[in-house]
């Protein structure tokens, strides 16, 4: 068995705030990935007196813990009990209900001998390679199935001037305007506080004979083919097995100093918090 992870700071002078794990139960069969990108709020209150890694953390955490001992639940039920773990460990001191609660994208998957679960959950990706080479991206679309009247607030910002009071304005009514999407019918799901969004998670099974390996991406590493399109799916694969994960993280790295102001590639950041865990089980 192959594995391989690497993470790294959009900003070195701020946490990285994804989260990356394997875990090999000491049973000898299978094992366990999980990934999650925290989502960072804008510099005013959001109802926690924790930070997002902490949040990641604890929810990374509970989540691997019980994707292990927990092999009688499906992963989406693992994701339930580990919201409710974490909501639990801090729902006397912070506003769980505010919007902008603490909350992160979620990738998992469990291997056994006989079958590859998987679990995806807003913008990370899991890329399943089979054994015959073709990679099949589980995706989760809804963050990029906004109403087209969110579409074209997003637009006009991209369309204003990096800096300006204009472009600044307009970026926060875009972002309440998706914040009111977030975790809402005809939205996008997060793991905040709500157990009940583990439902509406991607999830899946595979034979393990079908399965050559696994490649988790945060959107911070998944934008080298989503946002910069320097490769595809296959190729992002193909890269990691032969260089292995930091490779492609260089990469992101290097379009995004080619572009420092998100004018031929739009995009929210210029720099991202970007993790990748690769798995040959």
């Amino acid at each position: 068995m192959r594995i391989e992870l690497a993470t790294e700071p959009g900003d070195p002078q701020r946490p990285n705030e994804d989260y990356a794990s394997v875990a090999l139960p000491a049973f000898g069969q299978g094992g366990v990935l999980v990934l999650l990108d925290g989502v960072t709020p804008p510099a005013e209150d959001y109802g926690c007196v924790h930070t997002v890694p902490w949040f990641t953390a604890r929810l990374g955490g509970a989540l691997l813990e019980l994707s292990v001992s927990r092999r009688d639940m499906t992963l989406a039920e693992v994701l339930a009990a580990a919201i409710s773990r974490t909501a639990e460990d801090h729902r006397d001191t912070c506003d769980l209900s505010h919007v902008r609660t603490p909350q992160a994208t979620v990738v998992a998957a469990r291997w056994s001998e006989d079958t590859v679960e998987h679990l995806v959950l807003s913008d990370s990706v899991l890329l399943l390679e089979r054994a015959d080479g073709s990679v099949h991206p589980v995706l989760d679309p809804r963050l990029d199935e906004l109403p087209p009247a969110v579409r074209a607030q997003r637009a006009a910002v991209r369309a204003l001037p990096r800096g300006s009071a204009e472009r600044a304005a307009a970026g926060r009514a875009y972002a309440r305007a998706v914040e009111a999407l977030r975790n809402a019918e005809g939205g996008f799901f997060t793991a905040a506080a709500d157990p009940s969004v583990a439902a509406r998670a991607v999830t899946g099974s595979t034979p393990r004979a079908e399965v050559r390996s696994l490649t988790a991406l945060t959107d911070g590493a998944g934008r080298w083919v989503e946002v910069f399109r320097l490769g595809s799916w296959t190729d992002c694969v193909e890269m990691v097995a032969e260089r292995g994960p930091q490779s492609l993280i260089d990469r992101v790295r290097a379009a995004e100093a080619a572009d420092p102001e998100c004018g031929t590639h739009p995009r929210g950041k210029a720099r991202d918090d970007a993790a990748v865990i690769h798995v040959a089980p």
